[in-house]
């Protein structure tokens, strides 16, 4: 225990942790998602299903680590002796890994469009660009999609090899507030803009004719993944968490700060695209087709553009960090002296894996599974198989394998609020993440 790396302060541990769930699902994945369901009503619901749904179950991980104070697999093995609980944390493990194959494609792409903002060529400052043939011409140029992939993959690995202290921490602390600064210069930018009211409107104005099951679906889901919940990620942080912290008022932080940072990215987004004439449901080409055209005819837009795409690097880096440390954490088990060794071997063997996700768009893009391209077959395999799977598994665990003494001893809350996080659970919570699961693979039937 005393060779083990701990995160130093409390703060340390939530900006670590917020850090990991708010990633590109809650700057990319959400202004697109709340854009083409509706806005205000799917953002209520999204708010609704975060603290009722994936708040109770990041709370379960939170416990399960906190109590192990081991990686993931280790931690099940002695608080479940001769049951093979531990398989959760070798899934979560395999499904972290194959996220970043592809999360790291992404965050490529997010280094090419950084690239040319710091370097003045990505508004048309010199010639017209057209922003949806440029996005295709990166993502489909085999060179520069791997090489932006091995530099994503690089700076994911020397941040994870210095360690929890001298590296997530230390790189979460400086890297969230910077978050949180950013992107309150946008919006005050996006909200100066004549119109952009109307944006804001979008938001918080409920149009109850999207108060529909469909709505309540993808706002379920996207609370359920933004969470990142069901890989065992955040068992792996809140082993490294003393055990005098109280898990509860941590993961209510966490899950507050991801739905602030979404709002926030829906007030930079929604403002500016309403205001110049755009309309929000233009899915995930908002960001990095509609975006720079939207940012180019702003004053000073370029620099703006630049200030996004750094906030949406430190958002996608927090987030990789998280997914490649639960595979150091596990292979390392209590040697933490092979740190920067398994976190190279591990980094590259992912980056390898990634390498089909980040061709699938150009050389490889012929190549289909279950009518999916090999970045979208590898998307829907974590996200709507693996993810939720892990997810019924942790809340299954932690509701019914936890006694009730055990639990109530973690968490340390008042009855009241012992009381609803045990129902929600040990019910609510189970039936949403299978309604998430079935909906999400009912493609395959059709």
């Amino acid at each position: 225990m005393s060779s083990r790396d701990q995160f130093t302060t409390k703060i340390g541990f939530i900006l670590a942790a917020a850090g990991s769930a708010i990633g590109l699902g809650a700057i990319w994945k959400f202004p697109y998602m709340a854009g083409t369901n509706g806005g205000s009503v799917f953002i209520l619901l999204f708010i609704l299903c975060t603290f009722f749904i994936g708040l109770p179950v990041l709370i379960a991980e939170f416990m399960i680590g906190r109590r192990g104070q081991k990686d993931a697999v280790t931690s099940l093995k002695e608080q479940a002796p001769e049951k093979p609980w531990y398989f959760i944390g070798w899934a979560g493990m395999i499904i972290a890994g194959l996220i970043l194959s592809f999360y790291s494609v992404v965050g490529g792409w997010i280094l090419s469009y950084l690239g040319r903002a710091l370097t003045f060529k990505l508004t048309n400052t010199h010639a017209e660009i057209n922003y949806a043939d440029l996005f295709t011409s990166i993502i489909a140029s085999p060179f520069e999609a791997i090489l932006v992939q091995g530099l994503f993959m690089l700076l994911t690995v020397v941040i994870v090899s210095a360690g929890i202290k001298g590296g997530i921490e230390k790189a979460s602390t400086w890297m969230m507030p910077l978050l949180f600064i950013f992107f309150i210069v946008l919006v005050i930018r996006s909200l100066t803009l004549d119109g952009a009211m109307a944006g804001v409107k979008f938001m918080f104005v409920p149009d109850w004719s999207y108060f529909n099951a469909e709505t309540f679906l993808m706002a379920l889901g996207q609370a359920f993944f933004s969470l990142s919940v069901g890989i065992a990620v955040m068992i792996t942080y809140a082993s490294y968490l003393s055990k005098t912290e109280k898990i509860g008022n941590s993961a209510i932080n966490v899950a507050s700060m991801n739905i602030i940072i979404s709002l926030l990215a829906g007030l930079v987004i929604f403002p500016a695209v309403f205001a110049l004439g755009y309309t929000p449901d233009q899915g995930p080409g908002l960001v990095f087709i509609i975006l720079p055209a939207v940012f180019e005819q702003l004053p000073l837009g370029g620099l703006f553009l630049t200030i996004f795409f750094i906030l949406l690097l430190f958002a996608t880096v927090t987030s990789s960090i998280s997914m490649l440390e639960i595979v150091v954490a596990i292979a390392i088990g209590d040697q933490p002296g092979k740190r920067r060794k398994i976190a190279w071997i591990g980094g590259i063997i992912i980056f390898i894996v990634g390498i089909p996700s980040a061709l699938s768009f150009g050389i490889l893009a012929d190549v289909q599974i279950l009518d999916r391209s090999i970045f979208d077959f590898v998307d829907f395999l974590t996200n709507s198989i693996g993810m939720p799977i892990g997810a019924l598994f942790i809340s299954i665990f932690a509701g019914y394998y936890y006694t009730k003494d055990i639990s109530r001893g973690e968490l340390a809350a008042s009855s009241t609020m012992f009381n609803i996080w045990y129902i929600l659970i040990r019910y609510i919570s189970p039936l949403a993440i299978l309604i998430i699961f079935i909906q999400g693979i009912l493609p395959l039937f059709k």
